[in-house]
This record gives C-alpha cells, structure tokens and sequence, in this order.
C-alpha cells in the first residue's frame, strides 16, 4: 500500500504479533432486533439491492 515491503522500517511494533492469539467467544447464533434490521435496510439498502436484487 505504501510501496514498502513488511515490516515497515523505524520503532518496532509494542508487541510481538506472532505471539498473540485471536479467539471467537461469540455464540453461534447473534441475536439481531427488528429494529437493527431496519437501521440496516434505511443506510444499505440500494446496495443490498444491487449486491443481491431487490426483495420480492
């Protein structure tokens, strides 16, 4: 992105990134409210609608 290879040369990252360890402790199952669904369809919408059509 900025032309330069990884590792970017200057002060080395805080924390060794080849020691961390991600971890997913979200249920299987996200509780989504009507609400939150059509906060959705208000701002995405028209691209919702080109990704996948328009609803029938």
């Amino acid at each position: 992105m900025l032309g330069q290879p990884w590792p970017f040369p200057g002060r080395p990252p805080k924390h060794d990134l080849s020691t961390w360890t991600v971890t997913d402790d979200w249920p299987e199952h996200v509780p989504v409210t009507d609400a939150e669904v059509e906060v959705f369809e208000q701002w995405f919408g028209d691209l919702f609608d080109e990704l996948f059509g328009p609803c029938r």
